[in-house]
């Protein structure tokens, strides 16, 4: 009888201690693929490149604003709107470029965030798209029939004052992305990006080529362009996704 009562003591316990592992190991999978609430929503902002060039820079004005909403966990739309207003003094052109452009298109993030962290690296594409009047405000020629008093020739620099508008101009391009958006605070971000332009085609004044664009920046060789920007956003949540966490973001 007590055998009898020994082996059903030694059952139960057998019973409850494998009850007890079958928990555990519920417990460890538990914790070893969490689920984390994605946050998706818009992020607006402006370049302070561009509003702050103003101070420091003769005869410019100019303001961007920026933004992006997240589609998917990696995959951002993404686009600028601005307008500026330029004058430059080269060694024989002095001209004034002035208009609006807008540029549309996605940014991916090659980052992987830890547990509730949504910074970014990102790598993207653009398709710009501006409009825009170009007057040129004087030009430089140099006439080498000037004779001195000792008879002796030379190259005079003579500054012609045109004061002449050429409107109605447009250009089209795109740009390849590559910059980062980092977290300051609460849904407040700091962000960097570097721009490679190629103009596709564009509305060339009479007489005259188009050295700078708004949104493209200063033209090169034609149809090559670089710029960058700076910039400050802030995040709207929208609404959350779930998803299981990897474990190197734990």
């Amino acid at each position: 009888m007590n055998n009898q009562r020994m082996l059903k003591f030694i059952s139960s316990l057998c019973a409850v201690a494998l009850s007890l592992s079958a928990y555990s190991q519920t417990a460890k999978d538990t914790i070893v693929a969490p689920v984390k609430a994605e946050r998706y929503g818009l992020r607006v902002g402006i370049d302070l490149h561009r509003l702050s060039k103003g101070f420091y820079t003769d005869d410019y004005r100019g303001l961007e604003l920026v933004a992006d909403y997240r589609l998917t966990k990696k995959i951002y739309v993404a686009g600028e709107l601005g307008n500026e207003d330029y004058t430059l003094d080269e060694d024989q052109l002095n001209f004034t470029t002035k208009g609006s452009y807008f540029k549309v298109g996605f940014d991916y993030n090659t980052y992987e965030n830890w547990l509730d962290m949504e910074n970014m690296i990102y790598v993207g594409a653009r398709y710009g798209f501006a409009s825009f009047s170009q007057n040129l405000n004087s030009y430089t020629i140099y006439d080498n029939r000037v004779i001195n008093e000792n008879g002796i020739r030379y190259l005079d620099a003579v500054t012609v004052n045109a004061d002449r508008e050429y409107s109605g101009l447009t250009a089209h391009w795109v740009e390849i992305v590559g910059g980062i958006k980092a977290e300051l605070f609460d849904n407040l971000y700091l962000g960097f990006s570097v721009r490679l332009n190629s103009l596709i085609s564009d509305k060339k004044p009479d007489n005259f080529d188009n050295l700078y664009i708004p949104g493209f920046n200063r033209t090169y060789e034609g149809s090559f362009g670089v710029g960058f920007n700076y910039s400050v956003s802030y995040f709207i949540p929208l609404y959350k996704k779930a998803e299981k966490v990897k474990p190197e973001q734990q």
